[in-house]
């Protein structure tokens, strides 16, 4: 099942974007694309989710899970065996059982939810800002041709010339280096993941 957006067309019209009636599908495509570059950038869904991963085995005690915090765990498989001498460790963010995880041979499968109730207000105004630009880029041309990045560093007149930023970004749903550093140093789970099912 599809994550739901990390905002909506509700929490862009409160910033003031005003959405014609044409365009709320629009929207709602940009809502979904700008979230999916959030968590992706994040590392993790953010929102309240869910699923299952599957975990290299360890031989600590303390397995790292992706996506904090975790709220319950259904089940603990390694290497398709079910365990159940585990505990979800403070701050929920890691398992702990006292003989280890198997080793680094081993695959621990863990079906968990995880993530925040709500999603903070920092990550609802990022995700609309992004929608935001790519409504504004895509009101700018007929045709289409709006949805290109052009970032216009300096126009000319006579003998027509203009020239376009190089950031190296080619649409607005691209997140900066910077932002995504930011937001999987605050969101990241820090285990290896070998495969989320």
């Amino acid at each position: 099942m599809p994550l739901s957006p990390l905002a909506t067309r509700a929490d862009m019209t409160a910033l003031g974007v005003a959405i014609d009636a044409s365009e709320e599908q629009l929207v709602d495509r940009y809502l979904g694309v700008a979230s999916a570059a959030v968590r992706s950038a994040a590392g993790c869904p953010i929102s309240q989710t869910t699923g299952t991963v599957v975990l290299a085995g360890r031989c600590e005690s303390r397995l790292p899970m992706p996506g904090p915090p975790v709220t319950s765990v259904t089940t603990v498989l390694i290497d398709e065996a079910q365990v159940d001498d585990w505990r979800l460790s403070r701050p929920r963010a890691s398992l702990f059982r006292s003989c280890g995880w198997g080793g680094v041979e081993a695959e621990v499968e863990v079906t968990y939810t995880h993530g925040l109730a709500t999603v903070p207000a920092d990550i609802v105004d990022l995700v609309c800002r992004i929608a935001t630009q790519s409504l504004v880029a895509y009101r700018s041309g007929s045709g289409g041709e709006g949805l290109a990045a052009g970032d216009v560093r300096s126009e000319r007149i006579g003998d027509y010339s203009v020239t376009y930023g190089g950031d190296g970004l080619i649409t607005e749903m691209e997140l900066p280096d910077y932002l995504r550093t930011r937001l999987r140093s605050r969101f990241g789970g820090g285990a290896a993941v070998l495969r989320s099912l």
